[in-house]
């Protein structure tokens, strides 16, 4: 016996015939239980507001163009100083829902990243958690942060202790 796939942090399920030929825009807002459980997800402090927009278009073959502009709040640590601090999130993208099995094997980066579907039905809601996912800086860094003396100084690199010990023979 398989066990389910396990249900998204955040869900919003969409009859892919609900675009039609005139597109279709839609609203996903994360309520509070979605944004403790998108904070878990992404392993930060909190999540304290997540909207995404989406216009959605149609196009032949089953396919939908989604172009979006996601904004969340969120609370990051600090690289430098490892204190939280709060920050705005924001990204505009465009991605392709796809029927499954028929995702492009193209990899241009700067092609439109695509989310596979199957059956009649696509999640904005795990679209937005994937887009919040890329959108956050790897290292954030508070505004007011700056590195210690020693990180910045040219003349001792930060591996120069080690190239002064005694080197065994």
């Amino acid at each position: 016996m398989t066990a389910a796939p396990p249900t998204p942090e955040l869900s919003r399920p969409l009859a892919v015939d609900r675009v039609g030929p005139g597109g279709l825009a839609v609203e996903v807002r994360a309520d509070a239980a979605e944004c403790v459980a998108l904070a878990a997800r992404m392993a930060i402090p909190a999540v304290t507001d997540l909207l995404c927009r989406f216009r959605l278009t149609a196009i032949p073959g089953a396919v939908l163009l989604a172009e979006g502009h996601l904004q969340a709040q969120v609370v990051r640590t600090c690289v430098v100083t490892l204190e939280e601090f709060e920050t705005l999130t924001e990204e505009k993208f465009r991605l392709r829902f796809v029927p499954a099995g028929r995702e492009s094997d193209d990899d241009d980066p700067e092609s439109d990243d695509e989310i596979a579907y199957a059956g009649a039905t696509i999640d904005l809601g795990e679209a937005a958690a994937e887009q919040l996912a890329l959108a956050l800086d790897p290292y954030p860094r508070k505004p007011d942060a700056v590195l210690p003396d020693a990180a910045n100084d040219p003349l001792d690199p930060p591996f120069a202790a080690l190239a002064r010990l005694p080197r065994r023979r």
